[in-house]
């Protein structure tokens, strides 16, 4: 009985860890949808009133036009007067809106449009508790072996604290900073891979 109990149990467990994140996903998807759907109705209840278009063709073309616009206006902040008009637009309004900056550093650094200050993701120990921080290092001092790490405040990568710690507290990590910045964005999801990627961990 009790090994009757044992396999249900387990294929219960199994079927949910399958059926869940797919769930899930569906529904986030279905929320997306529903959300851009709301934002276009204005726009796709017109074509849908003018052309007699179903409704999903109607927010396709909708969509369409928006990636369109998004394109021309790429190329023509490209240009110079493009890139006058932006500039003033920036300096003069969006910096003042609360979050533009925030949102607009951490696109350009996920998007490899930026470089980077960061030189590797590490594992921090500070104050001796045994508890690990994903931090990047910004800067190493030879001299006296002090390592200056940035600690993020997930989910922004660009606000947080900055700590300068022996090296003993600092372990390097093998792996990409854009990938670093990704588990920050996602409030640690994807830390897992951190396990086995040091390359420079020193006991004390």
């Amino acid at each position: 009985m009790n090994r009757v109990t044992s396999v249900f149990k387990t294929s219960l467990i199994g079927g949910l860890v399958i059926l869940l994140p797919i769930t899930i996903l569906f529904l986030v998807f279905r929320w997306l949808y529903g959300l851009t759907s709301s934002l276009l109705a204005p726009l796709t209840g017109i074509l849908v009133e003018q052309t007699a278009m179903p409704l999903l063709a109607a927010d396709i073309l909708v969509l369409l036009i928006i990636v369109l616009v998004c394109f021309a206006l790429g190329l023509f902040v490209k240009t110079k007067l493009g890139n006058i008009i932006y500039r003033r637009m920036e300096d003069s309004f969006l910096v003042h809106a609360p979050g533009y900056k925030m949102i607009k550093e951490t696109l350009l650094l996920l998007l490899g449009r930026k470089e980077t200050p960061f030189s590797y993701v590490a594992l921090i120990t500070p104050f001796g508790s045994g508890t690990t921080m994903t931090g990047f290092i910004t800067d190493e001092n030879e001299e006296d072996g002090i390592v200056t790490v940035f600690v993020p405040t997930a989910p922004n990568p660009t606000s947080g604290l900055v700590y300068h710690l022996p090296a003993k507290d600092v372990n390097k990590l093998e792996i990409p900073v854009e990938d670093g910045i990704r588990t920050i964005l996602s409030c640690g999801v994807g830390s897992g891979n951190f396990t086995g990627a040091g390359i420079n961990q020193q006991k004390p």
